[in-house]
């Protein structure tokens, strides 16, 4: 008689890194990109061993290791940006790679040996899945809940700002309407849903819309509080945090960080960074936010081809971070005005949908301004652009903005 309890111990090594090999080759599962080892594994290790457990005891309702593992693993996918798509399509790999792996055994085993064991099997990952779901949805709706919470707060402070800037205000207001009538429809829907009947809230359906909210209010906040930065930077309501950092390890974490956002673009990205120095003194997060802009333009308006990051120091007292794409270009005209808030250069290809306020890069500037750096851009329709910043190596203490 095989002891499948003892055989999923002895190959539970195994049997993780066939399904971790499996998830990372899977296009159906594309969060895992830019994901640590261990992130991506979670909870596999406990799943395995409870369900070694009740393969031992004979009890499909013996649970518990089961529960809190996947509880916590359906928190953690919702906080990673899985979809539930792609949380179903992991367990589905899950429930192939352990028959795979016992397979040798159980074509040794009796009929009733087989049954009871492949029973057990389908009963801990069912169980699995039906927690996951549960505490994944239960996330999302606090998320969503959350973003609420902070649209609210953000309300005063842009009726502020739009009182005191009425020029753009046109502008900004059709900007926000789409995705806050979204969220505004499907969030009284879902949260009542919630309330009234806790089955309901669990389908794939109500999922993808609870999915749909939280991207269409990620959206606006956005909006928000790009409105809310460039405000603020105009006005002179910002402090420098002055410290030693790495630049090259800041450009990689930002690379890292957009990666996902290639999505299925033809697209390479490469880094340059033997010449960089290896320490300046400046503001990390504003710093860290003129990168992360200018990389997610130069991936929104390139198709195919490459974009290249360099970093080198330039003489004694400065350093430069250089942008280029191979993406849409920008026109002599656009050149002049991309700087200032609201302006949008108009597309020249029908594959490059432009969705954003016109911010982004007056944010940029400001921000480069304010760590005393200065920023150029060469660029030519059709032909991609480069974005130059140079930046003192050290700021001094006493500086003040």
């Amino acid at each position: 008689m095989e002891d499948f309890s003892q055989l999923l111990i002895d190959n539970k090594e195994k049997i993780i890194e066939r399904w971790l090999e499996k998830v990372c080759e899977d296009s159906r599962v594309e969060s895992t990109d830019g994901l640590s080892r261990r992130a991506i594994i979670d909870h596999l290790n406990y799943v395995l061993t409870a369900l070694a457990t009740v393969l031992a005891n004979n009890r499909e309702d013996d649970f518990p290791a089961i529960v809190e593992a996947s509880l916590s693993h359906g928190i953690l996918r919702a906080e990673q940006g899985y979809d539930a798509s792609e949380i179903a399509r992991e367990y589905h790999l899950f429930r192939q790679v352990i028959f795979s792996t016992l397979e040798e055994y159980l074509l040794k085993a009796s009929a009733a040996e087989v049954i009871r064991a492949m029973r057990s099997i389908d009963s801990v990952v069912d169980e699995a899945i039906t927690q996951c779901f549960d505490s994944y949805t239960q996330q999302r709706i606090d998320e969503l809940e959350n973003l609420q919470n902070q649209l609210s707060l953000h309300n005063q402070e842009l009726t502020r700002f739009v009182r005191a800037s009425q020029e753009n205000l046109s502008f900004l207001a059709h900007e926000l309407k789409s995705p806050l009538t979204s969220i505004i429809g499907y969030s009284d829907l879902f949260l009542r849903i919630q309330r009234t009947n806790a089955e309901v809230k669990s389908t794939y359906g109500n999922l993808e819309h609870i999915d749909r909210v939280l991207n269409s209010g990620r959206k606006l906040l956005r909006l928000i509080n790009n409105a809310l930065e460039i405000s603020r930077l105009e006005s002179g309501e910002t402090k420098l945090k002055l410290e030693p950092i790495n630049p090259r390890e800041l450009i990689e974490e930002v690379h890292n960080m957009l990666k996902p956002s290639l999505g299925n673009k033809n697209l390479e990205i490469k880094i340059n960074c033997q010449k960089a120095p290896k320490q300046v003194v400046t503001d990390t997060l504003k710093l860290q936010q003129v990168i992360t802009n200018l990389l997610s333009n130069a991936i929104r308006y390139t198709e195919s081809g490459k974009i290249e990051i360099n970093c080198e120091t330039v003489d004694e007292s400065r350093w430069n971070i250089e942008v280029s794409d191979t993406g849409i270009g920008i026109s002599e005209e656009d050149l002049l005005n991309i700087f200032n808030p609201y302006y949008r250069a108009a597309p020249n290809s029908k594959s490059c949908v432009i969705d954003g306020t016109g911010l982004g890069l007056a944010i940029v500037s400001q921000l480069v301004t304010i760590i005393k750096g200065e920023i150029k851009v060469d660029s030519k329709l059709g032909d991609g652009s480069t974005f130059n910043v140079i930046l003192p190596l050290e700021i001094e203490n006493n500086y003040q903005f």
